[in-house]
């Protein structure tokens, strides 16, 4: 296979320590706990250059084969709490949403896009769609793109 990338699927105890050290500065930097590269590397003992060396070599193995972001077109009754309802029952069913995007109500109807990342959920698009039709105030909820 010369010239084609080739991955490996490998415990992370056979890694070198420099290699977990750098996930663990990627983990750092996308959950917000640190503000800069340097105080992540500062935080885990590693140095700048090692850092650069791997970044983009390593990845979790959720992070690269898992994520299944599906985007619903929703028209819901423009009621409090509705959206709030919602959300709650995206997270209830261990989904996440990733972004949300809401019209200006028109005749009591408001039309919210979400963008919902499905890894965790243990149901099936089809049976999510339809439960979440059971929510009160969802009136229409269509999948209108998935990746």
């Amino acid at each position: 296979m010369h010239g084609s990338e080739q991955f490996y699927l490998i415990k992370g105890d056979v890694l070198p320590i420099s290699i977990r050290k750098t996930l663990e500065v990627k983990r750092l930097l996308d959950a917000g706990n640190v503000k800069t590269i340097h105080d992540a590397v500062e935080q885990v003992g590693i140095s700048r250059s090692v850092y650069y060396k791997y970044k983009d070599k390593i990845f979790p193995f959720n992070a690269a084969t898992f994520q299944k972001v599906i985007t619903i077109s929703l028209l819901l009754e423009h009621r409090p709490g509705i959206l709030s309802k919602v959300l709650q029952f995206v997270a209830d069913k261990e989904g996440n949403v990733i972004t949300i995007n809401q019209s200006i109500p028109l005749q009591g109807i408001a039309n919210v896009v979400l963008s919902i990342d499905t890894a965790n959920m243990r149901l099936t698009t089809t049976e999510f769609l339809e439960e979440l039709l059971q929510v009160d105030g969802v009136n229409r909820a269509v999948v209108v793109g998935q990746s």
